[in-house]
């Protein structure tokens, strides 16, 4: 007899439901965990089973190649040293063009999306075709990796990808808007050398990233090119000198000089085939028989939903059956925060120092994820400067908020108690320095899931206000943060801000108060 009135004498759900029910929480929709909870049927499993099927096929698409590859256990930092090629790539014009767009409403965002992922995917076929690997998106820009057994053979591939590139963006040289028209112009810039990549964090949330002196030239190199133009660094110069004609940039930076003909350039270095999830087919639909392989979906792709951030993961998972995110120029505070010390570490440290200075940058990515999701916001994702390591981080960007602004600030403030609490690693028996630089902006962004609208994409942030952040993140001295003045009117009431005047911001033709 059940000790409750009118309470089932037994559980109503099948044990092996009940097992994978923590998994389906994060998962699925609410009303279709709530429908296969309460009817655990054929019917509604299978609805289940297909929801599950194509939120893994979009979360194959939102995460680096590496981890579909090899997924790593959640939680356990790892680390592997690789050689090769790395290509950053950068668009110029878009702050305009997205200004144009945003004076259109709803249709304009929608526009500038399809225009965004018609540039993406021409890009990312031709480094498909060029033997690259595209490791993630950042914002509007790209990174790259080129390896071959021929290092001669790695190099070309990144230099003829890069030019093929340069030569498809006439594509996007005159696009019309209501105020004229715009035009989206990009720098490449390429660097070979030795790096790490990592994975780190968190069962709850895991980054892939790269660390060492190499990703940082590269990212140099993009930074000190030209539009239009590949731009390399003087390691490269020295050795292919003698195959290209070449320009120089200054500060040991050359460009290459587009001489080729298209027939020697030709249009693909390699034969490459779309990467395909492997789909299960169901010819026995018993409850028990969807139940597991209900449970072998979860399984299969138990460490991807490690790599979203939770909120863009729940965004994800109401929107399956959409397949799709629309985009949106929400007003929100975005922040930049710089960490300088151990991404240049792993260069320098002994064998046996290198793993100690990976596990300090897991703690640190860890801390400062939970304290931003702790306030509400979003680390979208680690990026790359030439010094450090940056990590964008952004409140309100789903559903914006009057107090967004202090939440971000309240945020700085427990990021900067993190860092400072680090247990520095040693390189070469002596503590390393970890210090800090954050840039703090408040302004309109565009919101979008971009990228290839089949294969590799990203929900991600765009736009002046971004630019701003990591633009003032780069003023900032050691361990400083610099406001805008729009974050600052949003916190003026609640928090002590010091002017420090007005500062010149590249890109910007008047200086800016900060």
């Amino acid at each position: 007899m059940s000790e409750y009135p009118g309470s089932p004498a037994k559980p109503i759900q099948p044990a092996a439901l009940i097992q994978i029910e923590r998994a389906l929480r994060l998962l699925l929709p609410a009303d279709l965990y709530a429908a296969i909870w309460i009817d655990p049927s054929s019917k509604t499993l299978m609805q289940a089973f297909d929801h599950l099927r194509t939120l893994q096929y979009m979360l194959h698409n939102y995460v680096p190649p590496d981890v579909i590859d090899n997924p790593p256990v959640p939680g356990v930092p790892r680390y592997r040293w690789r050689s090769g090629s790395l290509m950053f790539t950068a668009l110029a014009g878009f702050t305009p063009l997205s200004e144009a767009k945003a004076a259109e409403g709803q249709a304009g965002a929608e526009g500038l999306l399809r225009l965004l992922n018609d540039y993406f995917a021409q890009m990312i076929e031709i480094i498909s075709k060029s033997g690259g690997k595209l490791l993630e998106f950042t914002g509007d820009a790209l990174l790259v990796q080129f390896t071959s057994p021929r290092p001669d053979h790695e190099l070309a591939q990144s230099i003829h990808a890069g030019l093929r590139m340069q030569r498809a963006m006439a594509n996007f040289s005159e696009i019309q808007t209501i105020h004229g028209p715009r035009t989206l112009r990009m720098r490449v810039g390429i660097h070979s050398g030795q790096f790490i990549t990592a994975d780190i964090g968190t069962p709850m949330r895991m980054g892939h990233v790269l660390l060492g002196r190499a990703v940082q030239v590269a990212k140099q190199a993009e930074g000190a090119g030209k539009t239009g133009q590949v731009s390399v660094t003087q390691v490269i110069r020295d050795r292919i000198e003698q195959q290209y004609h070449l320009l120089p940039r200054g500060d040991h930076h050359w460009l290459i000089d587009d001489t080729l003909t298209a027939d020697t350039l030709g249009e693909y270095d390699v034969t490459f085939k779309r990467r395909r999830l492997a789909t299960s087919i169901l010819f026995d639909r018993s409850v028990a028989s969807l139940i597991s392989e209900l449970s072998v979906a979860i399984a299969r792709g138990d460490t991807l939903p490690s790599y979203i951030p939770r909120s863009v993961l729940g965004l994800l998972v109401n929107s399956v059956a959409q397949r799709k995110i629309p985009p949106a120029f929400p007003t929100i505070p975005v922040i930049f925060v710089n960490l300088i010390g151990l991404p240049e570490a792993v260069d320098e440290a002994l064998p046996e120092e290198t793993e100690a200075s990976v596990q300090c940058f897991s703690q640190a990515f860890a801390l400062i994820n939970g304290t931003v999701e702790r306030q509400g916001g979003i680390l979208q994702k680690v990026t790359y400067h030439s010094v450090g390591s940056e990590m964008l981080i952004h409140f309100g960007v789903l559903n914006p908020d009057e107090d967004d602004a202090k939440a971000a600030a309240s945020a700085i403030l427990s990021i900067q108690q993190h860092i400072e609490a680090l247990t520095s690693p040693t390189v070469q028996g002596r503590p390393i320095k970890i210090t800090y630089r954050i840039g703090f902006s408040y302004g309109p962004v565009f919101a979008a899931e971009i990228g290839e609208p089949r294969g590799r994409r990203e929900f991600n942030i765009l736009g002046d206000t971004v630019n701003i952040a990591a633009r003032l993140m780069s003023q900032a001295q050691t361990n400083q943060v610099l406001l805008s003045e729009a974050a600052y009117q949003a916190l003026k009431a609640d928090y002590r801000c010091e002017s420090i005047g007005a500062l010149a911001l590249k890109g910007k033709r008047q200086a800016a108060s900060v």
